[in-house]
């Protein structure tokens, strides 16, 4: 009887010893984030830790940037990291639209022209406003309401839309 409580007290020891050798998450989570601080591509990101699984969480500039950060991750080899996993994503490049190179020059008079522009200067998604001598060139995606409020920009100053040169995404 004394042999069997003697043993349980070495295996509740044991089990204790071990539990308690295991580095907690938050304390994985600070060291990942000191080493990522460090370095300007990876500044912005985020780490959580759970269960010794390290989740990376951000925007990187490139799928370069992507794959460091994660290897930066795994050759740390901190003690109680099972696994790394990148949920980063790739920030989009930056599209600007000019107006088609065919453009011919326009006759609308410069206050008729400034005239427009300032009425479409807050539509969202239009992406650029440039004359032809058939009208108005309009590049970008809009909604049906902006739609309308172009039609009726447009119609104020009795000028067309060149529907050959525009393109125009409504959605």
């Amino acid at each position: 009887m004394k042999l069997t409580k003697v043993l349980m007290a070495v295996v509740v020891a044991a089990t204790l010893s071990f539990v308690s050798c295991k580095p907690k998450d938050a304390d994985i989570k600070a060291k990942i984030e000191a080493a990522l601080k460090d370095k300007a591509d990876m500044a912005g990101m985020t780490v959580d830790v759970k269960d010794g699984v390290a989740t990376l969480s951000g925007e990187c500039k490139d799928e370069a940037c992507k794959a460091t950060c994660l290897k930066t991750v795994e050759d740390l080899k901190i003690k109680g990291v099972t696994s790394v996993v990148s949920n980063c994503t790739i920030k989009p490049a930056e599209v600007v639209v000019a107006p088609p190179a065919s453009i011919a020059v326009s006759s609308l008079a410069a206050d008729v022209q400034q005239k427009i522009k300032d009425g479409l200067k807050d539509i969202k998604g239009l992406a650029s406003v440039a004359f032809s001598d058939k009208g108005a060139v309009l590049i970008g995606e809009i909604t049906k309401a902006d739609n309308l409020k172009i039609k009726q920009i447009l119609g104020a100053a009795k000028v067309a839309l060149d529907a050959a040169a525009s393109k125009l995404t409504i959605k």
